[in-house]
């Protein structure tokens, strides 16, 4: 997810706040505790659940008792050293973990082959922010972390680590999680914030993942923001970004082929979501929040983000529709009436033209279901160019301009669940009575002591089964 305001911290401060961003990506390779790993499941086929409708664009209503499902079962990720973890994928890849856990596997879930088991994603890795004369710095405590996709097995109330592959380049270096491009990321930097970090090309901020049933991979990411196809073993084969972004000195192939429009994506909030629809070849992908058209005032206060659909056949974008965001005010009064802390954060396919959005806060998640059927398809319209004025992102009203937003139903209020962690960030569907949900623990982040070294938060990693009052079909 996206980075969150750090702690102020004066130059040469030892005591150093870092408040976690949201996109926090792992860390893999050949892991020395894997297991054999078989072919993935592919998602589950379900009908819209039948909970509250509502008009399109409008407020869902909250349904209550319905919506609140039940809860299976509760599954936590031990304590794993970070270095022991990335060292044991890519020898030599973390000097120092700075006392940090593996963290941030729920970044997003998918269905493995075997009952209670997923393939989970981390995000760019341990990271934060620290204000430096006025302005906030991104800080990245273990800069050699590589993302990771690991697969889990809930074993209990354990999460046990079955396996887990690390992201690697066209020659198998890690891309580590690093920011791409400078003026258009922000600067990395140590984890004091002193110290400047190179830019990396390949670095990714990977936020979600679903596996075909060849056994390859494909995952989101919030700088460009990008797409990209992984091989079985953790390969980028291929990394889509949007038309019109220079990004160049990568050890993988670059096609700038998504919408160009997508380059004004928020700092930190690219794509966020990805599923892959019953029919085995096509894909939907959520930005995270709306793009800053015309600038960054009109997409902070606006409601319209945007879901696009991918046919992993022909490698083209086939669509584009408008997701709109409940009114923050209602939906989560503890955000303090600002509406950039509404956020999409992952996707499940329900059936071939119904998905399952998670739209969430960081304390408030709620999971609606949207009909593509019955949305305007925008793909190469003017919603497409950036330079149309007035932008979609600044209209209250989208059908005023000719464009249905995705309609919604509530399906699922994660409110109403006691003992629901913060930060849900990944959902998957089990079967149509039955999902999973997991949330994004930041990797513990807290403060740091004198000697650099972590005091942990206390938030764990967690793998919650649902159980539903409704059948998604």
């Amino acid at each position: 997810m996206s980075g969150t305001g750090g702690k102020a911290a004066a130059r040469g401060a030892v005591r150093v706040s870092a408040v976690v961003g949201s996109a926090v990506l792992g860390v893999a390779l050949a892991v020395p505790f894997a297991v054999a790993v078989g072919p993935a499941a592919s998602a589950a086929s379900a009908v819209a659940p039948a909970a509250p409708a509502v008009s399109a664009g409008g407020d869902a209503a909250r349904g209550a008792g319905s919506a609140v499902p039940t809860v299976l079962s509760t599954a936590t990720l031990p304590d794993i050293p970070l270095a022991d973890f990335s060292n044991g994928l890519i020898r030599g890849s973390v000097d120092t973990d700075r006392g940090v856990d593996l963290g941030g596997i729920g970044s997003d879930l998918y269905p493995a082959d075997r009952p209670n088991e997923f393939w989970t994603i981390t995000d760019r890795g341990p990271n934060g922010q620290i204000k430096i004369d006025g302005k906030n710095r991104r800080t990245f405590p273990v800069p050699g972390f590589d993302p990771a996709i690991v697969r889990v097995r809930a074993a209990g109330s354990t999460l046990k680590v079955l396996d887990a592959l690390p992201i690697t380049t066209a020659h198998g270096r890690p891309v580590t999680g690093l920011s791409n491009i400078d003026g258009f990321d922000e600067t990395p930097y140590t984890w004091d914030a002193q110290t400047p970090l190179p830019f990396n090309a390949n670095g990714l901020d990977t936020e979600g993942l679903v596996r075909t049933r060849s056994g390859e991979f494909w995952l989101v990411d919030e700088y460009s923001p990008s797409l990209l196809r992984v091989s079985a073993r953790g390969q980028v084969l291929a990394r889509y970004i949007p038309a019109g972004l220079n990004l160049t000195g990568t050890d993988y192939p670059v096609i700038a082929s998504l919408p160009g429009v997508l380059s004004a994506r928020k700092t930190n909030r690219g794509f966020e979501g990805i599923t892959l629809a019953p029919d085995g070849r096509t894909l939907y992908l959520a930005v995270q929040s709306p793009l800053l058209l015309p600038d960054s005032a009109t997409g902070d206060a606006s409601r319209n983000t945007r879901i696009l659909r991918f046919d992993t056949v022909s490698r083209k974008v086939t669509g584009e529709y408008v997701y709109r965001f409940e009114d923050v005010a209602a939906f989560d009064p503890s955000a303090a009436g600002d509406p950039t802390a509404m956020k999409v954060s992952s996707l499940a396919a329900v059936d071939d033209h119904t998905l399952l959005v998670n739209e969430r806060t960081d304390a408030v998640s709620r999971l609606y279901t949207v009909d593509l059927r019955r949305a305007t398809n925008i793909l190469g319209s003017r919603w497409d160019r950036p330079a149309t004025a007035p932008s979609l992102e600044s209209s209250a009203d989208p059908a005023k301009v000719g464009v249905t937003v995705l309609p919604k139903r509530l399906a699922v209020d994660l409110e109403g669940v006691a003992g629901m962690p913060d930060k849900i960030e990944g959902i998957a569907i089990i079967d149509r009575r039955t999902i999973a949900v997991a949330n994004d623990n930041d990797f513990g982040l807290g403060s740091f002591n004198e000697a650099g070294q972590l005091v942990d938060s206390g938030v764990q990693s967690k793998i919650l089964q649902l159980r539903l009052n409704r059948p998604l079909g």
